[in-house]
């Protein structure tokens, strides 16, 4: 309580960098800015939503003057016209005029001077947010300062300095910031702002994902994106771990088995005759755009099928509409592309940038691994890049991931040290994160802070790959896409059953196939299952991957040989082995699909800022 009450006296204080102040640290206070009330201040944001109040219009004092009594200044002669009307009908009565009184009196008064109509005063009231927190200020503009058409659309941004007050208008927010000054106003074109809008599927915003952080749903799992960041971070430098960078661009097939970005220079130059007769600036696969047309189509008919946003629905159906028109364009310059482009195998490594093939690295373990030898524990956090055709919804082309080593340990230390790790992020969120739980619970997933806290409070199930499979067999009433059978790979189904409906809790499967891991996982006292673990986790799937290394040289070899690698060009990590080498152990966590479960989301493209997947990559 005396915190509680320190917090709500304390002045607010600026940004350093842009002196203005964050509107976390005006709505986000334990008070909601009440104790702010009478300080001026300076804040910036976006619109959310907006409303216009008019005025009532100003009661014009009654006349001191006479109705028959003319001022003697400034009298035209159209107002001493107008003041003798009465006496020229009688006139014009006498004279047997009457019947054309009424085109005089229209005659005068069209001669008479109507005033500018000027606009209505009114007060714009906004809902600014500023990406800090998930509460809006409410901001009060006169029209004197700016007219609503201006300061009012969706999206518009404005600078502002003002006074905090209590609402004058309505009660339903515990303070306003009533305007002094506008220092900048960011107008939109309303008619091309998607957010402008009623509220859009996040699915009709992966197109526009430079504008998708301004709504509430995705600044929030921005934050908590964030959030689950500095946990990270912060477990590992608790735990005596050191940070190490390594390299997303190797020669090596990391995993062995891995479909890989080839990284090389020649295709800009090393062209056949006939280069500069077709567009080569848009490389596009048109199975990639069909694969997305399909995409499309499942998206209108999820909107048909609830009948909730019609605005949504026609905007998707023209996407699709122009997405048909392209393929037919799109498949005639793919065949005019197969003859530019000189096929890989015949292009000459030795004279590209690096005097060899290179990729984009799928794993940082093995590089990892130098470092664990001589400095004991490691860990490094970095993108994962894999060449997979694949529309999974837990799996893109590039995915950030945490990655560690840890000198002198085995399986079961690993397999502790990831169970350890998902607890403390856990609460991390849970400590730090209120108001974006509360909000992503309410707009998402209710059972979100149920979920993360039954991590807190529960053990992991560990089960042997052999076991898992026995278990699925067993299963009456559900039928899998995929056959469980040993030494086949357990599908995102199986795992999702294991951890959903069968243990109801996170599940760690390990001794695996050494068919189904990468070449390096140490190999088991049965030869024919490997030191490898995964953690399951309710709703989300797999979120860990990790193994026990193999130390020993000759089964290194071997391993090597099996899957067709070439020694030569992992010398340096046979190197580890001839010179010093211990037992050690590490895994891999998918940052990605660690948001999904914090916030509920069910598709790795809505929690990455610009999702790379098969056939997308817009900005």
């Amino acid at each position: 309580m005396e915190s509680e009450k320190a917090q709500n006296e304390m002045p607010v204080t600026l940004f350093k960098y842009s002196q203005k102040v964050i509107l976390k640290d005006i709505v986000g206070r334990n008070d909601e800015g009440l104790g702010l009330i009478g300080q001026r201040v300076v804040i910036g944001g976006w619109v959310k939503s907006s409303r216009e109040i008019r005025k009532d219009p100003p009661v014009q004092p009654p006349s001191t003057v006479a109705p028959d009594v003319v001022s003697p200044k400034d009298v035209s002669c159209v107002e001493v016209l107008q003041s003798r009307i009465p006496f020229f009908r009688s006139i014009f009565k006498v004279l047997g005029g009457g019947g054309d009184h009424h085109r005089i009196r229209e005659k005068l008064d069209s001669e008479i001077p109507k005033p500018p109509q000027e606009p209505q005063p009114s007060i714009s009231i906004l809902r600014i947010n500023d990406g800090s927190c998930v509460p809006s200020l409410q901001v009060v503009v006169d029209s004197s300062l700016a007219s609503p058409s201006q300061v009012m659309p969706t999206g518009t941004s404005i600078l502002a300095e003002g006074i905090l007050q209590q609402p004058t208008l309505q009660k339903k927010h515990v303070i306003e910031l009533k305007v002094e000054h506008l220092l900048h106003v960011g107008i939109v074109d309303q008619d091309k702002y998607p957010l402008s809008k009623k509220r859009l599927p996040l699915e009709m915003l992966r197109d526009r994902s430079h504008f998708r952080p301004r709504t509430i749903t995705v600044a929030s799992v921005t934050r908590i994106n964030n959030a689950l960041t500095q946990a990270t971070h912060a477990f590992f430098q608790n735990h005596g771990f050191l940070y190490v960078q390594v390299p997303l661009i190797t020669s090596i097939d990391t995993e062995g088995f891995g479909k890989k970005f080839q990284v090389t220079t020649l295709l800009n130059k090393e062209t056949v005759e006939g280069q500069n007769t077709v567009d080569n600036t848009a490389v596009v696969n048109s199975e990639a755009i069909k694969a997305s047309i399909k995409e499309k189509s499942r998206q209108i008919e999820e909107l048909k099928r609830s009948e909730s946003n019609k605005e949504a629905l026609f905007a998707a159906v023209q996407d699709l509409k122009k997405t048909n028109e392209l393929v037919a364009q799109l498949e005639a310059r793919e065949k005019a592309k197969s003859g530019i482009f000189l096929k890989a195998e015949k292009l000459k490594f030795s004279e590209d940038f690096f005097s060899r093939q290179t990729y984009l690295t799928v794993s940082g373990r093995l590089h990892l691994e130098s470092y664990a030898c001589a400095l004991g524990s490691v860990y490094t956090f970095g993108p994962r890049f894999r060449a997979e055709k694949s529309d999974s919804k837990r799996l893109l082309a590039e995915m950030w991931m945490v990655e560690l080593e840890m000198a002198f340990s085995e399986l079961e230390d690993a397999m502790d040290c990831a169970g350890d790790l998902l607890k403390f992020i856990c609460k991390w969120i849970l400590d730090n994160c209120p108001d974006d739980l509360k909000f992503v619970s309410n707009r998402i997933e209710k059972d979100v802070v149920d979920r993360l806290q039954s991590v807190l409070s529960t053990s992991f199930e560990k089960i042997s790959y052999a076991e898992a499979v026995e278990i699925l067999k067993q299963v009456t009433g559900k039928k899998f896409e995929v056959k469980a059978e040993y030494g086949v790979p357990l599908t995102e189904e199986h795992e999702s059953y294991l951890a959903d409906e069968i243990n109801k809790r996170p599940v760690i499967i390990y001794n695996q196939p050494k068919e189904l891991k990468p070449f390096y996982v140490r190999v088991n006292d049965d030869e024919k299952t490997v030191a490898a673990f995964d953690v399951i986790l309710p709703k989300v799937g797999a979120v860990i991957r990790g193994s026990q290394n193999e130390e020993r040289f000759n089964l290194l070899s071997t391993r090597m040989k099996e899957l067709g690698l070439t020694k030569q060009e992992y010398e340096w990590y046979l190197d580890l082995r001839r010179n010093g080498t211990v037992k050690h152990s590490g895994f891999s966590v998918v940052l990605e699909s660690l948001v999904l479960y914090a916030t509920g989301l069910k598709d790795l493209k809505d929690v990455v800022p610009f999702p790379r997947s098969y056939g997308k990559a817009n900005n």
